[in-house]
């Protein structure tokens, strides 16, 4: 790997994308630690020395995925969490409204207006999700889970309010122009790799705390190499498929002979990659946030918010919550698998191109074939993705780790998808530029 990547430095143009994009990165990096007006950035420094560390909660996962931005309240606060979740309704969109199934079809043109539409939906998300984080900032001892935490603001007026709005939203923008602008120039997907550099910023402070916490060396040393055991563990299942020969018929064409090939469909363990746990993480943080905003100051809580914050708490997990994110994680493979891949259309698509499964009559039963086939594979792939997420619960339960424990979850299965579609990415470059034929 090391001699491939010398390679690619030491081609001029594979040089320029990569030092593009690593420009483009530590631009990102450094708009995350600028505050946004309006912001005491020492009482901010102060409340985060103090805070509780809740990854697994909604604003946890922004936090991460904003590479620690969102609580330092900069003006890349919201990160590239506005644009994931823009991404992922217009994609569960495209089963519900017609016309997006339609773009969906229409090659080029019509993804060039999805992403148009994911754009703005994104800053509209952004205004929403902004307002809703100031909201939580102006009481930012719930915020940081610190009660000495008082006031992080030095005004609290509506045109205060709306300049930090505008702000955070038009760093929003600013990070989704520099992620197409790696997409464009760089290499990677340039929003995948802005989410790849938040969690890995997140991953030296997140190692060292656990050194701090135990204050061994052993335990410290332990921990990495169990993260590297499980770091080879998802790379190994994240490239296992299922491969389902597909063979077509020779057909004339004109005068042309078209047909008589070979190929396969490829069908991953993890089809569903990291969308399923993001999902559950999300829809189990708003039993929390609801009780939140119900707790008395005074403690005269009612019962069912006491259950609530006794058994939705990601810091404190009970076997409550265990189960529950366990079940949705297992739901939301298998809906997402559903809505993304359809084994009627592709056995449709095979059928109209003169290709056949060998063994298996094309039309109806192919696209039963393929349903069996994903059935079963979704089973594996939706186990997996719940073991993985509850790694940082198993380390809680055995270090005393936090809930940001670097090798699990959803930072892990992102940094491996990420890391190894870039490599793959660098490596389809350099073939093209180093190819090596008959005529060595």
């Amino acid at each position: 790997m090391l001699s491939a990547f010398t390679r690619a430095f030491k081609t001029p143009d594979l040089r320029r994308k990569l030092l593009f994009t690593l420009s483009i990165v530590v631009l990102f990096r450094l708009g995350s630690f600028v505050p946004t007006p309006n912001v005491d950035y020492n009482a901010v420094q102060t409340c985060i020395a103090g805070a509780r560390d809740d990854a697994g909660s909604f604003l946890g996962m922004a936090n991460l995925f904003s590479g620690g931005a969102l609580l330092q309240l900069s003006i890349f606060a919201l990160g590239i969490m506005p644009y994931i979740t823009a991404s992922i309704i217009v994609q569960l969109l495209t089963v519900v409204i017609p016309r997006f199934e339609a773009l969906k079809k229409e090659g080029q043109q019509g993804q060039a207006k999805m992403t148009q539409y994911t754009r703005y939906l994104t800053i509209a998300l952004a205004v929403l999700q902004s307002a809703t984080f100031i909201t939580f900032a102006r009481n930012p001892s719930q915020l940081f889970g610190n009660a000495s935490c008082t006031n992080i603001l030095y005004r609290e007026s509506l045109p205060s309010i709306l300049i930090m709005v505008l702000t955070m939203t038009a760093g929003t923008g600013l990070i989704m122009w520099l992620g197409e602008l790696i997409t464009d120039k760089g290499v990677g997907n340039g929003m995948s790799m802005l989410i790849f550099t938040s969690i890995l910023a997140t991953f030296p402070g997140a190692l060292w705390g656990i050194q701090q916490r135990e204050g061994r060396w052993d335990i410290f040393f332990l921990v990495i190499l169990i993260g590297l055991l499980i770091i080879t563990a998802v790379v190994f299942v994240e490239q296992s498929q299922r491969r389902i020969p597909v063979q077509y018929a020779k057909r004339m064409v004109g005068r042309q002979m078209y047909g008589g090939t070979s190929t396969y469909i490829p069908i991953k363990v993890n089809m569903a990659n990291v969308i399923p746990v993001i999902f559950a993480s999300s829809m189990l943080s708003l039993p929390m946030m609801v009780a939140q905003f119900r707790q008395d100051p005074a403690g005269n809580n009612s019962g069912w918010v006491n259950w609530l914050v006794t058994n939705f708490n990601p810091g404190n997990p009970t076997w409550v919550y265990v189960v529950v994110f366990t079940a949705m994680i297992l739901f939301f493979t298998f809906f997402y698998v559903s809505i993304t891949f359809n084994p009627t259309e592709v056995a449709d698509n095979m059928k109209k191109y003169g290709g056949f499964i060998p063994g298996i009559r094309a039309g109806r039963p192919t696209a039963e074939y393929l349903n069996y086939v994903l059935s079963r594979i979704t089973v594996a792939g939706a186990i997996y993705l719940a073991l993985v997420s509850l790694i940082p619960i198993i380390a809680l339960v055995l270090i005393g780790a936090t809930q940001s424990f670097p090798f699990g979850g959803t930072s892990i299965l992102i940094m491996v998808g990420v890391g190894l579609e870039t490599v793959k990415q660098i490596e389809s470059q350099l073939q093209q530029r180093h190819y090596e034929g008959f005529l060595r």
